[in-house]
């Protein structure tokens, strides 16, 4: 598939929503797997849910030969940029595209001190993605026997 530096990371807008929601069913599927729960929020947002969410996060994609194949979304809410989302089609993923996007949404947000995301305490490449740009656990919240949400954050400084 494409590598990652013939893809442009850009801006997304509404008109990339149903793209984009898409991209993120098939994405998280991977990750339904992993815990065996198909009830996961991002398998079940609907197209308005997604549109809306534009109004208050910035969303990125990642495009190559005319579709998107990755995206990302943050805001910030008291000096923490919150990040969400990091999606990237599975038949690109290892390819450095999430870290591109991830990158690339910490300069978008480049004035926040500090940064933080979430994922599932089986998801390794996640893991291994965030703690090697720099993410540290902070906090984690058990959802059930299954699953446990891991917290982490990175501060502007560590960068």
């Amino acid at each position: 598939m494409t590598p990652a530096g013939d893809i442009i990371i850009q801006k997304a807008s509404p008109e990339d929503a149903e793209e984009i929601l898409a991209l993120q069913k098939l994405a998280y599927n991977s990750e339904a797997e992993i815990y065996n729960d198909f009830t996961i929020p991002p398998l079940h947002q609907s197209l308005g849910e997604i549109v809306d969410e534009f109004e208050n996060q910035h969303f990125l994609k990642s495009c190559a030969d005319g579709r998107i194949i990755g995206s990302v979304r943050a805001h910030v809410e008291d000096k923490t940029c919150h990040i969400g989302r990091l999606i990237v089609h599975p038949d690109c993923q290892n390819q450095g595209i999430g870290t591109r996007l991830l990158e690339e949404i910490e300069n978008v947000f480049g004035n926040a001190p500090r940064f933080e995301l979430f994922t599932g305490h089986r998801s390794e490449k996640n893991l291994y993605l965030y703690q090697k740009q720099g993410y540290k656990v902070f906090k984690n919240q058990r959802i059930n026997e299954d699953l446990t949400i891991l917290f982490l954050e990175k501060y502007r400084n560590n960068a």
